[in-house]
């Protein structure tokens, strides 16, 4: 291949790959706050009322970190099986 031709190319692949991490992106984005929902909805359904910082350790559970989330979760008063559930719902 000629290299006048190669370059546009490579340009038109650089393009490409540019444009699906932008389309990819906002639906990533997109459904981190319903895992959040989804883990309170859990607490909620169980009896326990959502306090202050449920919030936060149910992203923990949303990010992965499961034994971060359950044990923020028991620090704040939600019993161990439920916030196991919770965070399971959040991840």
């Amino acid at each position: 291949m000629r290299p006048s031709a190669r370059v546009p190319s490579v340009l038109a692949g650089f393009v490409l790959a540019a444009g699906g991490a932008f389309f990819a992106a906002p639906a990533a984005g997109a459904a981190a706050p319903t895992s959040i929902q989804e883990c309170e909805q859990y607490i909620v359904q169980h009896g326990k009322k959502i306090t202050d910082g449920v919030g936060q350790a149910c992203y923990e559970g949303q990010i992965g970190n499961q034994t971060s989330c359950a044990a923020s979760l028991q620090a704040v008063g939600i019993p161990a099986d439920v916030a196991s559930g919770a965070c399971r719902a959040a991840h």
